[in-house]
């Protein structure tokens, strides 16, 4: 009888866990899926909390109903599958807005992540360049083109377009700057439609034309019990053994596939020395083999263990840098807040916080009985980290007082306050990032068929593009070592 399939996935956040039940429903049953996760709680950047006795997210908060395609998300199509499905949620409030020369302006309709599809709808926001985005009788990208999102649309529609609508919007999403995204990455149907397209508004409409929306139906959708109880349910339903505070420190070629050296988070060696020989961390350490292995970590702890197997490409994994956030929540006793989702902030208006959304006004089901508003605000801008760098105290009273500017009025003293810090939370990609991608793949699949990649730094952020993304992975692998993924 044929031993069972031993793969490992070296990550506990949703990518890894994604990974983990497709395996447990595609591969060959009695497959031995081995999840290791270098802290003591999975999930990633999926953490459900708790203040003031209520639920509160700590990191993601929600996910998108629907893929570019318009088919189902893979989050959703996830949730379906973990008996989650009457858990969804959505928003109750949807409309959000912008911080302009220091007031609140409603984000305007049409755009493509800030990108106007129609310059008239904008004119309260920025003032297009007049007369910029002509024809030229060609499209506006090559076909194997990149480039950074603010360059294209500085050229096209003007400096503020970018600095007032664009920018804020993929800072919200990326903390990154405009200037410094890829296109083809963070706007993958707008790349696609300026390849034939000749102007940028005909690129927006084009991209909108392709992916419809139905009236009415929701964006976003979250779970009422929390993203936790989506992380919960994934490592359950997936079998995996789920091996906490268990650092994988190298992986090397085995005689039947991969060895991996696997240890504590952190070494045991506090000064004092083993009874045996005064041997101290390296006893901690193990071995263990797999026929295949699945990295579904940040970029830079996957190059290093890529250095041993895959140098070749090793270096450009571990090129993508990463931008780092603190997110600060208040409870705050009857506040007045205007009836908006939340807001976005341009970097112009020279604010420490970037966006800032009222929990208990956009999402029904997180309304208290006792008026207490949770309101969250995102600090931290790539290249700006030194923002970071305040105490948690400081980082509080900064937003209080930011937002009652914002707002108007002076909000009411915060009840009860959590800072979470999110350390190279987010990557960056620049243009040519996911041709970079592809060829580590490509390289990876020639010389090394049973290791793949998933994750944020290669495929994108947000929970359904990360679960494609670890189920992509994991039908490589199946395939790799011999069963079907169909």
């Amino acid at each position: 009888m044929a031993r069972p399939w031993r793969v490992a996935i070296v990550g506990g956040g949703i990518t890894g866990l994604a990974a983990a039940v497709w395996l447990r429903d595609l591969a060959p049953a009695g497959t031995e899926i081995t999840v290791y996760e270098q802290s003591g709680r999975l999930g990633g950047k999926l953490h459900t909390g708790e203040l003031a006795g209520g639920p509160v997210e700590f990191g993601a908060e929600s996910f998108l109903m629907r893929d570019p395609t318009g088919a189902e998300s893979g989050a959703v199509a996830l949730v379906r599958r973990l008996g989650l499905a009457e858990a969804i949620v959505h928003p109750t409030v949807g409309q959000a807005a912008l911080v302009v020369d220091g007031g609140l302006r409603p984000v305007p309709g049409g755009t493509l992540v800030g990108v106007p599809g129609d310059l008239d709808k904008v004119a309260a926001v920025a003032q297009p360049a007049a007369d910029a985005d002509r024809d030229a009788g060609r499209p506006l990208l090559g076909p194997d083109q990149d480039v950074a999102v603010g360059a294209l649309v500085r050229d096209r529609l003007g400096d503020q377009v970018v600095d007032r609508l664009v920018d804020p919007m993929l800072g919200g999403v990326y903390a990154g700057r405009a200037d410094d995204l890829s296109l083809v990455t963070t706007m993958p149907a707008l790349a696609r439609a300026a390849r034939s397209e000749h102007t940028l508004v005909g690129a927006v409409r084009a991209a909108q034309a392709a992916a419809p929306r139905t009236a009415g139906a929701p964006v976003f959708g979250t779970l009422a019990g929390g993203l936790t109880t989506l992380v919960e349910a994934a490592a359950r339903v997936s079998g995996a053994t789920i091996r906490r505070d268990a650092t994988v420190r190298e992986l090397h070629r085995g005689p039947a596939g991969w060895r991996l050296t696997v240890g504590p988070t952190r070494d045991p060696d506090d000064g004092s020395r083993s009874r045996r020989g005064g041997r101290r961390a390296e006893l901690e350490l193990s071995n263990v083999e797999a026929d295949a292995v699945l990295l579904a970590v940040p970029a830079r702890p996957a190059a290093r263990l890529l250095a041993g197997p895959a140098p070749e490409v090793a270096g450009t994994v571990g090129g993508l840098d990463y931008a780092s956030v603190a997110l600060v929540t208040m409870a705050l006793p009857e506040p007045e807040l205007p009836e908006l989702s939340g807001f976005l902030v341009p970097a112009t208006e020279g604010l420490l916080i970037k966006a800032s959304t009222f929990f208990t006004t956009k999402w029904g089901h997180l309304r208290r009985a006792d008026r207490l508003a949770l309101v969250r605000a995102s600090v931290g801008r790539y290249g700006d980290e030194a923002s970071l760098q305040r105490t948690d105290d400081e980082l509080v009273a900064t937003v209080h007082r930011e937002l009652s500017k914002v707002l108007g009025s002076a909000l009411p003293t915060p009840v009860a306050g959590h800072v979470q810090r999110w350390g190279g939370a987010l990557p960056q990609y620049t243009p040519g990032h996911l041709a970079r991608v592809a060829a580590v793949r490509a390289a990876l699949r020639a010389a090394h068929p049973t290791l793949a990649l998933a994750g944020a730094g290669y495929d994108g952020v947000g929970i359904p593009v990360c679960v494609r993304s670890g189920e992509t992975a994991a039908e490589e692998i199946i395939t790799a070592l011999g069963g079907s993924a169909a």
